[in-house]
């Protein structure tokens, strides 16, 4: 598995802007945590849920006012990767592009690694 410190997650410009609309509705001092966990149809998911702390160990990716907090564990899992905002015919929503993982269910929220 990739080292988590020398890869780190991104946040590419339409998902900050995407996430900074949305924390925007909820109460001040809401963040984004993102985080992996097992199941899904190819092993790990990615869980996505509103947070107002922050630990001492978070990866903190800040951006046109989005904040999103990723645990250690989760980074491991997510070494590399990129957060984007897809907008297309079959609908809208968050697509992590991961380098780590080596398959990927058809919706996109769960991989193999």
């Amino acid at each position: 598995m990739t080292d988590a410190t020398t890869q780190s997650v991104t946040l590419t410009p339409r998902a900050a802007k995407r996430i900074g609309d949305i924390l925007k509705r909820e109460p001040q001092g809401a963040m984004l945590r993102v985080s992996v966990e097992g199941g899904g149809c190819s092993g790990f998911q990615y869980k996505f849920d509103f947070d107002q702390t922050q630990a001492a160990d978070d990866l903190v990716l800040a951006r046109d006012g989005a904040v999103v907090l990723i645990d250690p564990l989760s980074q491991q899992y997510m070494a590399g990767a990129e957060i984007d905002y897809v907008d297309d015919l079959i609908g809208a929503s968050f697509k992590i592009n991961n380098p780590v993982a080596s398959a990927s269910c058809g919706c996109g929220t769960s991989f193999s690694i």
